[in-house]
């Protein structure tokens, strides 16, 4: 059972305190650590001492970095604050290292719209980081590579300057005429040379690149990688790439290209998801890329050079995986499983909040493993020992159902699984386990267990009086007939009605079960069978039943089926309220619905008991007072006023009687004939 009740002190604490999403929890304006989980402990290199201590207690190698500044700013604020490729120096393993983080700083507000908490969830985006630096330090010895072929362009500008150069001096100096066609051939050699150079750099590149030419984005330069990447061939080479491509149209990546063109600025683009056609279907692919702009010596974009790099199975796994811990997430929510991790050395564990509440403790409060064989039965304890053992010994998994005794002395049932952990040595040092309470579970069991036998009592009871009214009669059959006959006759007739009853009983709870108690329905005379249903009760003249009905009243409904629920009604008045010799049955209208009410002015029915009255297998106590019966009756009037879409309830107050009720709906008019 999970009650909001128990889990206001942690609102935001995951529900997998073992999660792998390295999580904190603040308060205070001083920024103290209420709760951090092992993930988050690793980070900062710390054990769980911190809780309890300052952010600048417990992570003094921070002073001189932003983050304390940015948590008390959130703190007076209200305002959450997102991190992204954050660089922090931490301690680990006494050694200062540096590491990048994605982070979460947010606040959660009372209801005076004051900080309560401040939840810190971070990702640790190192590796990420520095593959971005090695793509940047790619970039930049393309981007060199880029200079170069610029430089050369440069060079190869100068050289054209010098023909001309030599080209005026042809007409003041023949002399010269050899000497500039010599330096005109060097010079287109070295041209012809630069540009195989450029070409052989982008289609042996290790990464997707192609070059475009002109406004067109005509197709110039590709390799076989983003060939991969596009799906295509090298046919497309001297198509314009919106034709070569036409699923880009209604994609912004021509859009981005134009910009790129007109502006001479470069674009990088980040997971970027494309719509490439793949066997006549579009398919999601995610890109990382650059559009470099390539210029002429007039510093005009004549082409742009594509660097791109597919991350699709990169983006579809970390998606998997968040989906993934979602699912659990709710899974757990749903089942209400309580997980926890135990440390088998020092028997410290980090529990969810339900697991805790299985136990009777709020989330807030400390629990480890004495505290939970403390809770579980004495004679229980051994055996959930050796089951633990058992597992270590064969990296199995133990199960287990137990009851335990909350500290407030209830009575609870926990259904336990748990598997052990190793470290590098083969030793088991942790142990994960979840639970779930499954009281409910057992009482059902339970009540279950009681109604069999119960049932076998009530039944056997009457058996056992009409065999030995049968034997009795056997045995003076051949005298005349006389009132003892007549007795023996009357006692059994009374015992099989009572089996009869019983036995109906039975059926009728199976029928249920099986979803097979159908209804007969048709239009009778409400106030009539009022009057008529009870008969046993009028001819023994004991009890006065009084009916306050309109005579007018019809209704649709299986006859045969409300009857049974106002006999059980008025029964229950006779077993219970045996010195109420009045009993009334009342009807009204309340606007599209039809309310039968019997009373009685009983002792009452105790305020804890009303909750269960209509639950199957369940027999009221009445004050420790016994009664027959199997505890079926008011749970199959309950099922037939379900059946007609009613609804079924009872009214008590202790030592004025109870009110047993129920309404139909009024399908037909009142006054129909």
């Amino acid at each position: 059972m999970n009650s909001p009740d128990y889990i206001q002190s942690e609102k935001l604490l995951s529900i997998l305190f073992y999660s792998p999403n390295a999580t904190a929890i603040y308060s205070g304006s001083d920024i103290t650590i209420v709760s951090v989980n092992e993930a988050m402990l690793k980070f900062w290199g710390k054990n769980r001492e911190v809780v309890g201590q300052t952010f600048d207690q417990a992570l003094p190698e921070l002073h001189d970095q932003p983050f304390s500044g940015l948590l008390k700013e959130v703190w007076n604020t209200g305002q959450t604050y997102n991190g992204r490729d954050y660089p922090a120096i931490l301690k680990v393993d006494g050694i200062m290292q540096k590491f990048y983080f994605d982070f979460e700083y947010k606040p959660f507000l009372d209801d005076q719209g004051n900080t309560e908490f401040i939840l810190h969830t971070a990702f640790e985006v190192t590796e990420r980081k520095e593959s971005q630096n090695k793509l940047e330090e790619k970039f930049k010895s393309e981007q060199q590579l880029i200079d170069d072929l610029s430089a050369l362009n440069e060079e190869y500008l100068t050289t054209n300057e010098d023909l001309i150069s030599k080209h005026d001096e042809l007409y003041a100096a023949n002399n010269d005429l050899l000497l500039a066609r010599k330096q005109l051939l060097t010079a287109n050699h070295s041209l012809a040379e630069n540009e195989k150079r450029f070409k052989t750099l982008v289609e042996k590149s290790p990464v997707a690149m192609a070059s475009l030419k002109g406004e067109n984005f005509e197709i110039d330069i590709v390799n076989e990688m983003v060939l991969k990447i596009w799906n295509k061939d090298k046919s497309v080479i001297g198509l314009p790439l919106i034709q070569a491509l036409p699923e880009l149209e209604g994609q912004p990546f021509i859009e981005i290209l134009t910009e790129v063109y007109h502006t001479g600025e470069p674009y990088h683009g980040q997971e970027i998801k494309a719509l490439i056609t793949e066997n006549e279907n579009l398919v999601e692919r995610y890109l990382n890329f650059v559009y470099q702009p390539i210029f002429d010596e007039n510093n005009k974009s004549t082409s742009i050079l594509i660097v791109a790099n597919d991350v699709t199975d990169q983006v579809i796994a970390r998606n998997s995986v968040t989906e993934m811990n979602n699912r659990l997430e709710i899974a757990l929510d749903a089942s209400r499983l309580g997980s926890t991790e135990v440390d088998l050395k020092t028997g410290i564990m980090q529990s969810t909040h339900q697991f805790k509440y299985n136990f009777g403790y709020l989330p807030e409060e400390e629990f480890n493993y004495s505290d939970l064989f403390d809770a579980i039965f004495p004679e229980y304890r051994d055996k959930i020992r050796a089951l633990v053992q058992e597992a270590i010994q064969t990296n199995g998994i133990y199960k287990a159902e137990y009851p335990i005794k909350w500290r407030d002395g209830s009575i609870h049932w926990i259904q336990a699984h748990g598997r052990p952990r190793y470290d590098e040595n083969g030793i088991a040092n942790r142990m994960i386990g979840m639970t779930a309470d499954i009281t409910d579970k057992k009482l059902i069991e339970q009540r279950k267990d009681d109604f069999l036998s119960v049932a076998s009592h009530e039944l056997k009871t009457p058996l056992t009086a009409v065999k030995a009214s049968i034997q009795l009669l056997n045995r003076i059959k051949e005298r005349p007939y006389s009132d003892i006959h007549v007795k023996l006759i009357e006692q059994s007739n009374k015992g099989i009605d009572k089996m009869s009853v019983l036995i109906d009983d039975l059926l009728n709870m199976s029928k249920m079960g099986q979803d097979q108690l159908h209804l007969e329905c048709n239009t009778f005379n409400l106030h009539d069978m009022l009057h008529k249903s009870c008969s046993h009760v009028r001819l023994e003249n004991e009890y006065q039943i009084i009916v306050n009905s309109d005579s007018s009243l019809h209704i649709y409904a299986d006859e045969h089926r409300i009857e049974q629920v106002v006999v059980n009604f008025v029964n229950n008045a006779i077993k219970y309220a045996k010195n109420s010799k009045e009993i009334h049955i009342s009807t009204e209208v309340i606007n599209d619905h039809i309310k039968i009410s019997v009373r009685d002015f009983g002792p009452g029915i105790q305020q804890s008991e009303i909750p269960h009255i209509f639950d199957r297998y369940y027999r009221s106590s009445h004050l420790g007072k016994s009664y027959s019966g199997i505890g079926l009756g008011l749970y199959i009037c309950s099922e037939i006023i379900k059946k007609h879409s009613g609804k079924i309830g009872v009214d008590s107050t202790k030592g004025e009687g109870s009110t047993f009720w129920f309404t139909l709906p009024q399908n037909v008019k009142i006054g129909q004939n």
